[in-house]
């Protein structure tokens, strides 16, 4: 699924964009980080609600491709300058982290236990 079709589907505001055109294989929620780092492949789309560096970090170290912030939760101008330095796409949403997750798998985008890469 393409980084504007996600954007579509979760209603959500672009924050940070490298390519809209950006193909996502799969998609995680988590506040987690380490359960970031123990079940979500590279590649993927992470839906968060925790608003700080340790998240473009543990994206980063996981080769998570864009990240997602939940119910509206705006990330600080530091949050996305280390963002752009690491090539990490932002988008946020108003919905929830249930109701986000629960639309795109909706639409097709399967979860970390889903895919075979």
């Amino acid at each position: 699924m393409k980084l504007q079709e996600i954007k579509e589907i979760l209603e959500a505001e672009v924050i940070y964009p490298v390519d809209l055109t950006l193909e996502i294989k799969m998609c995680c929620g988590a506040d987690l980080m380490s359960d970031v780092l123990a079940f979500i492949k590279s590649d993927a789309l992470l839906l968060t609600g925790l608003v700080n560096l340790q998240v473009i970090r543990t994206a980063e170290m996981a080769n998570i491709k864009a990240v997602c912030f939940v119910r509206g939760k705006e990330p600080s101008n530091e949050i996305v300058e280390l963002a752009k330095e690491k090539d990490i796409h932002l988008i946020m949403t108003n919905f929830p982290m249930y109701e986000a997750c629960g639309r795109l798998y909706q639409k097709g985008l399967l979860g970390c236990s889903g895919c075979n890469e």
